[in-house]
């Protein structure tokens, strides 16, 4: 770690300790906290700290509980035996070969010395633990547990607890303890599933807790749409909840070099991202357990390709003893996963086969080989000038970077390994290819490449799945991810709503507000609908939330596609501009903006009369029309009185552009095309659900505003790649002084179909300002039928086969 990392790092534990209880503190107590870090942005070195420093502070037991599967708790232990112990702990409790187990911190100083009760290959074992007959009472040094979320290892753990180390003619333990939980994310479909495990770890949680006179519990989590804050069925029961974290929320800022979201969905999206269209043949995305794969997508088979070229790339810079991974999750399924893993092993000993026999001739000799020619295809497509090295370098390297490459599966069944501290003399240079084993946690060392088709839009996906966020210094630019493009727009959406929630938590803390009320602005937020919807679904019935509009932008964009509905809505839009025409609101003697008219100070009747008029699709629900008219109808006296009202459209048009005059002007409609899941009933705007072009949101403000608010986001985050950053519309939202109703008229169609004759289909966005009064929510009912119906089967974790079988 540079200087600067690891003083920030330093920091900010300092910080969270002394948001912990003193461990001296005579009597009962016990504290409850959140750290809310990004997607493989450090958070174990972060708990990691805190967990040394609580040591050193007087905690005398130290739990962990790392995810739910045995990959990521050996993963987990391997790095608190480096972090924390300082010693392997599969060397056993006695440690015969001292000298050969030292690793980590104990190379630093190894006279203190943790006692582990699990080891990197083994989870707590009552058994081991009996054994061993020391009572934590009786150890000079802190005691440390990393455990599996499981309901038998925390029943195994309790019941050790209780019989061995309570205190005489007591069930209580008087060591202080402090209790991270690595797995406090659970905002998952899981949840519909698996409902009744969940509330069982949750009470044994609390057992746990319990046991301990004075404890401190931790969750680490990723996203704000955590379940303690949305599964609660009301405010009332999210605060009392026993592991809400009623005493602290600390949001963590990631290092300037963190390879996230952004940088990923928005600022290098022309760079990093490409697109996932040929799949369904042979790789449906919605599949059986006993689907065949026939061969693998062409697109898959340029990922590997880009994946053996970055490799002899970052030979060609010296990085001879990095880890290079690359990971494939197409399937839930084991059996699937499995084929896909021999698939690719296939098609990379054909890339080997062709490089060892042709791979070191003269360059021209060598390109007559069709595998080579691909290969060099591939180069120049991603790499040629902007990698450093030319096409004769990376040659030179080709077998050394295909020849080292493993393929191995990551699943419950499967013996592949991801152990890297194995091969820190070589490099582990790998394929991963699994489902949910890839998901929770694990981390891909040196992950270059990823290919995921995976579309869900359940929130947490970006979290579970986000497996290519993290630090990747000095080859960044080589890293690539494929994924469908759906897909991509639910990430970005994500992405930007978490920023946001982090921005909120932020000005909270700055005004001392409490954990309840971030609590409060999460199950509000807009977006707070569709993770409920999801989580839900199975139920059958029907659910309200309460949600509030302010500093939020919602849009139309999935809508109804009968003609009678479409017709409606274009005529509610044509009734809007006669009606602002009549009063005085001419939208042709507004400001050209884009090609599209603007005008301020719209009365609120108008803007109420058309949102009545105009119907929603349940698969749109934050545009439900009922809410949003009685929140705007709460401050239709003063806040949402006058409106800007911007009626959309482009610039540039040719002869197969949609040019409208029902409006009363001519208006270029914008050009959108049906995203995938469209059918006859229902009309999805684009693959990414997005009906505004980004920057919608400044539209109205001044310039001076405009500067100001992209002034404020530059300086809270590292430069962009290139110097472009491509700003969200969050940061002019919250500027905004009046709301902004935005009418669009669209022509649906493919890139180069000619829709100058079809009729324009009206959809809406709104963007509301901050609100200076006391923030009101108003009811929303939300359909879960209908996400069933169509998102139902994208992603459920079910099968005849049981949880840990099929993954």
């Amino acid at each position: 770690m540079s200087g600067q990392v690891l003083g920030g790092l330093g920091n900010v534990t300092d910080r969270i300790l002394g948001l912990l209880e003193n461990p001296e503190k005579p009597g009962r107590w016990d504290r409850r906290g959140m750290v809310m870090g990004h997607v493989q942005s450090g958070k174990t070195a972060n708990y990691i700290g805190v967990v040394t420093k609580a040591a050193d502070a007087g905690y005398r037991v130290i739990i962990i509980i790392a995810g739910l599967q045995n990959k990521l708790r050996n993963q987990t232990q391997r790095r608190v035996d480096e972090g924390f112990i300082g010693f392997s702990s599969t060397a056993g409790p006695r440690r015969q070969l001292l000298k050969h187990t030292v690793l980590g911190v104990g190379r630093y100083d190894s006279r203190y010395r943790p006692s582990a009760f699990t080891t990197s290959h083994r989870d707590f074992h009552k058994g081991i633990a009996e054994s061993l007959n020391v009572p934590l009472q009786n150890l000079r040094q802190p005691a440390v547990f990393v455990i599996k979320k499981n309901p038998s290892t925390l029943r195994n753990l309790i019941d050790w607890l209780k019989t061995h180390n309570a205190q005489l003619g007591t069930d209580t333990i008087r060591e202080p303890m402090l209790l991270i939980d690595d797995e406090a994310d659970n905002a998952s479909i899981n949840i519909k599933h698996r409902m009744d495990e969940i509330s069982r770890i949750n009470g044994q949680i609390r057992e746990l807790l319990d046991l301990f006179e004075r404890s401190n519990y931790v969750g680490y989590t990723a996203t704000p749409f955590a379940n303690i804050f949305i599964d609660p069925d009301s405010e009332d029961l999210m605060a009392g909840h026993d592991l809400f974290p009623r005493d602290f929320i600390v949001s963590l800022d990631p290092p300037t070099n963190y390879f996230g979201a952004a940088r990923v969905f928005r600022d290098s999206a022309d760079t990093v991202l490409r697109d996932v269209d040929d799949h369904e043949d042979l790789m449906p995305t919605s599949h059986k357990i006993d689907h065949v794969v026939a061969g693998l997508p062409e697109s898959l088979e340029e990922a590997v390709r880009v994946f053996v070229l970055a490799r002899a790339i970052r030979l060609a810079r010296g990085h001879d003893r990095s880890h290079n991974s690359m990971l494939v999750n197409v399937s839930r399924f084991v059996a699937v996963q499995q084929q896909v893993r021999n698939e690719i092993q296939a098609f990379v000993d054909r890339i080997a086969s062709s490089v060892r026999i042709n791979g070191a001739r003269p360059a021209g000799e060598a390109l007559e080989d069709p595998e080579i020619a691909e290969l060099h295809r591939v180069y120049l497509e991603h790499h040629d000038g902007v990698c450093g090295k030319s096409w004769s370098q990376v040659q030179a390297l080709l077998h050394a970077s295909v020849s080292a490459i493993n393929i191995v599966e990551i699943n419950s069944r499967a013996s592949g390994s991801l152990d890297y501290s194995e091969y820190e003399a070589t490099g582990l240079n790998v394929i991963a290819v699994g489902g949910l084993s890839l998901s929770r946690g694990l981390t891909l060392e040196g992950l270059t490449v990823s290919y995921f088709l995976r579309r869900s839009m359940m929130y947490d996906t970006l979290f579970q799945m986000g497996r290519w966020f993290g630090y990747r210094d000095g080859y960044d630019d080589l890293c690539r991810v494929w994924m469908p493009e759906e897909a991509q727009g639910w990430y970005d959406h994500i992405a930007e709503s978490i920023d946001e929630l982090r921005d909120e938590l932020a000005r909270m803390q700055s005004a001392n507000a409490t954990p309840r009320d971030f609590g409060l602005k999460v199950r509000s937020h807009p977006d707070t609908l569709v993770v409920t919807a999801r989580n839900k679904m199975g139920s059958g019935q029907r659910h309200t939330v309460l949600i509030g509009l302010a500093n939020h932008f919602v849009e139309t964009a999935i809508l109804h596609r009968d003609e009678l509905t479409l017709d409606a809505n274009l005529r509610a839009a044509v009734r809007l501009a006669e009606a602002m025409r009549n009063e005085g609101h001419a939208p042709e003697d507004g400001e050209a903006v884009n090609g599209g008219r603007l005008v301020r100070d719209v009365p609120v009747n108008l803007v109420d009369a058309f949102l009545g008029a105009f119907r929603n699709h349940p698969g749109s629900p934050a545009t439900e029309s009922d809410p949003v008219r009685r929140y705007i109808d709460l401050r239709a006296e003063n806040e949402l009185s006058r409106w800007d009202v911007l009626f959309a459209g482009v610039q540039r048009r040719n002869e197969r552009s949609l040019l409208d005059r029902r409006l009363g002007f001519p208006l270029t409609c914008q050009r959108r095309t049906p995203g995938k899941r469209s059918d006859r009933s229902m009309l999805m705007i684009t693959n990414k659900q997005r009906v505004s072009s980004r920057g919608i949101t400044k539209v109205g403000l001044t310039e001076s505003q405009v500067q100001a608010a992209e002034s404020e986001y530059d300086a809270n985050r590292s430069p962009s790649p290139g110097g472009i950053t491509n700003y969200p519309d969050r940061i002019y939202t919250r500027i905004r002084t009046k709301p902004l109703l935005v009418i669009h008229l669209l022509a649906i169609g493919e890139e180069n179909d000619d829709l100058s004759n079809d009729t324009p289909v009206a959809a809406w966005s709104i963007s509301f300002p901050e609100t200076g009064l006391a923030e009101r929510t108003v009811e929303y009912v939300v359909n879960t039928t209908w996400f069933h119906e169509h998102y139902g089967d994208d992603d459920s974790d079910d099968d005849e086969n049981g949880d840990d079988d099929y993954r």
